[in-house]
């Protein structure tokens, strides 16, 4: 029987780009062997091993990337919006496009 997990412990972390990446890994070379298994040739098996590789490559870098500003974020303090948002040094009323109360006419 297991005990409850008292709530000072720390909960596991999620996954980090380091597994999605060690997944796609796998990934990279179960498919192309899958592929020769059911009879694709040799060369489109590679081709698609090396499709793979690039897609895992550049996700691997775009979660890289993602992790490292959401640790940057979390340690910066937060500090309240200066300005109002977008619409500081506008009117509040007016949105943005086109308007006709100018002095052009619009067709």
């Amino acid at each position: 029987m297991s005990r409850p997990r008292p709530t000072s412990d720390p909960r596991p972390a999620p996954d980090t780009a380091g597994d999605v990446v060690r997944w796609a890994a796998f990934s990279c070379v179960l498919v192309p062997v899958v592929l020769l298994w059911y009879g694709t040739s040799l060369a489109g098996a590679a081709g698609t091993a090396l499709g793979l590789a690039a897609v895992t490559g550049v996700c691997r870098i775009l979660l890289r990337r993602s992790e490292r500003c959401a640790v940057r974020s979390a340690r910066s303090p937060r500090s309240a919006p200066r300005g109002g948002g977008r619409e500081s040094g506008r009117e509040k009323g007016r949105g943005g496009g086109r308007h006709t109360k100018g002095g052009t006419p619009v067709d």
